[in-house]
């Protein structure tokens, strides 16, 4: 071999080495130190999440904390807590005391924080402000936990007058406009509205996955289990776009609206 194929050769092997090889076992050191970054930032993010539950005062002062505080708001604002509304916030505190070690303890404190707010009517729109605070620029977050509040309206046919009230009081103080929370309602109606006064008995039953035949109970039984399956969780919403939670709240007012025409079939 002569000496220009020789240099040529001993290129090419560096070149394909530092290619291939050297890039690929960097590439690889890459990976692997992100992944023990995001492990030990998950690690941390969990036991800060843990330090909230220390007592009722210092989940209070928590962006989650703030939240529930404003469902309060929502779900009282005219004048009752719906049984489904009971029922979806009820998911929603089990949504959220999952990821927490205590869940037992965090899940009573949300409903204490829950039962105290709920209970008050003047300081929506400071509640609000803080948690706008505490939020930041970050438009996302905020529109979906609005979206949750909207779905919470919804879900008993529709958004009273009082419940719109309170819910431009909460989206001002998050600074999103008008147009978006209109867009927002619009975009909720859409999903329902081939899903109102057209369902049939046979529609209801096959909806819930009952028979005409099943007794009050089992039908109460199947509907709770598909409210439970398909309701908007607060947490996961967290990962996924904003269409989850209307999705979300269209299959859940179906399963509703199915139970209901059950419910006065059977008499019940």
């Amino acid at each position: 071999m002569n000496l220009k194929k020789l240099i040529f050769t001993v290129l090419l092997l560096v070149i394909f080495y530092y290619a291939f090889i050297a890039n690929f076992f960097i590439t690889i050191s890459i990976i692997a130190f992100l992944y023990v970054a995001f492990k030990i930032y998950k690690i941390y993010a969990r036991k800060k999440l843990n330090k909230l539950s220390i007592s009722k005062e210092v989940f209070r002062e928590s962006e989650i904390g703030h939240f529930i505080a404003l469902v309060a708001k929502v779900a009282k604002a005219d004048g009752r807590v719906d049984e489904l509304e009971a029922q979806l916030i009820s998911m929603m505190f089990d949504d959220i005391s999952k990821v927490f070690d205590e869940k037992e303890k965090t899940r009573a404190i949300m409903k204490e924080i829950f039962n105290e707010e709920k209970q008050k009517d003047d300081d929506t729109q400071q509640i609000a402000k803080s948690l706008n605070q505490l939020l930041g620029r970050g438009l996302h977050k905020k529109k979906q936990f609005v979206g949750f509040l909207i779905q919470l309206a919804f879900i008993d046919n529709g958004i009273s007058k009082e419940e719109d009230k309170i819910l431009r009081i909460i989206t001002n103080e998050l600074e999103i406009s008008p147009e978006i929370y209109e867009a927002i309602i619009k975009n909720f109606e859409a999903k329902m509205k081939n899903k109102q006064q057209s369902m049939t008995p046979q529609e209801a039953y096959k909806i819930l996955g009952v028979n005409e035949t099943d007794d009050i109970n089992t039908i109460k039984k199947a509907y709770r289990k598909l409210i439970r399956e398909y309701h908007p969780d607060i947490i996961s919403s967290q990962d996924k776009d904003e269409a989850y939670i209307e999705e979300a709240t269209a299959k859940t007012q179906e399963i509703n609206q199915a139970y209901q025409i059950i419910k006065e079939l059977k008499g019940k």
